[in-house]
């Protein structure tokens, strides 16, 4: 029997788990919740103990898995150090070192959408390339950058945090990072809810995102799709606020691609399109013309970059 990696992806809500070969391929897949206890330290001890169950359960020779791939809501640090993971209750700890006694086994971790970066460069749309930025736009918006087929990480961990560059600077509300006018207050799916609120409160203008009770970054888009006026101004604001933030990380980085994915990405080219034509009036001549993807891993994307850590750490 060959050798084996697994890939796990440390959530708020769920943590996903794969077991892949050396190729990469995925040979099973599984998602349970994600257990907050008192000590936060009991979410890697959930995914260390499933992972021994996994490994007992398919008769697999510990000795052929070459180690455990993590990606997890926050900075990490080269040696696996983590100041905070806020949302997990979880902070100034070392967690491959944990996991590597919890387990037996290698570990290697990183911030979760710098993995997911990894997956979609290594196997998914960024496949081909070996520069890229990796943009997830969800409920807040994350990046990840890879340089020369490696996660940029920058000294902290901290690095492609996109969704906390400053694009709007009149803005008067705070971010959930205590700035304002970030990125993510108005590209992430709360945020083009919150875009079209504005809209709908500030003007008469005829839309049926009127006749909603509740409206959702997906109402908004698929809207738009149908001509609805309103609708397509606020998904207009939220690509030129990320064209914008994307300009100025192609100023730094000159990637040859950007893949956008997570749960907005789900409108398709209508988001590709719009943010494509507003970059291309931001940025010098020699950043023009840079390819724009919609990820295709999906959920998948983290699993597959944890993995990839693993399998790229030789």
């Amino acid at each position: 029997m060959g050798q084996h990696v697994f890939g796990v992806d440390i959530g708020g809500t769920a943590i996903k788990t794969g077991l892949f070969d050396m190729e990469g391929k995925l040979l099973h897949k599984w998602e349970f919740n994600t257990v907050k206890t008192g000590d936060g330290r009991d979410i890697i001890k959930s995914a260390a103990d499933f992972i021994k169950d996994k490994i007992h359960e398919l008769k697999l020779d510990i000795n052929n898995i070459k180690g455990i791939g993590v990606g997890i809501p926050g900075p990490v640090k080269d040696n696996g150090e983590v100041q905070e993971l806020a949302n997990l209750g979880l902070g100034h700890f070392n967690i491959e070192e944990e996991m590597e006694r919890l387990t037996g086994l290698k570990v290697k971790a990183g911030n979760d959408a710098n993995v997911a970066a990894l997956g979609e460069i290594r196997y998914g749309s960024g496949k081909g390339f070996k520069s890229m930025v990796f943009v997830t736009l969800g409920t807040g918006v994350g990046g990840g950058i890879i340089i020369n087929g490696k996660i940029h990480a920058g000294s902290n961990g901290a690095a492609g945090e996109i969704g906390h560059i400053l694009v709007d600077y009149g803005e008067t509300r705070l971010c959930g990072c205590k700035k304002k006018g970030c990125l993510e207050q108005y590209a992430s799916a709360t945020g083009i809810v919150w875009l079209a609120g504005q809209m709908l409160a500030r003007s008469d203008e005829a839309s049926a995102l009127r006749s909603l009770n509740s409206i959702s970054a997906k109402d908004v888009f698929d809207h738009a799709k149908r001509g609805d006026a309103l609708a397509l101004k606020a998904v207009d604001k939220a690509c030129r606020y990320l064209a914008i933030a994307l300009s100025h990380v192609a100023q730094v980085v000159d990637p040859e691609a950007f893949v956008i994915g997570g749960g907005v990405s789900k409108a398709g080219n209508i988001l590709i399109d719009t943010v494509k034509k507003y970059y291309e009036g931001y940025v010098m001549d020699s950043l023009k013309g840079k390819e724009f993807r919609l990820a295709s891993l999906g959920n998948d994307a983290g699993i597959y970059g944890s993995a990839g850590l693993i399998l790229a750490s030789d």
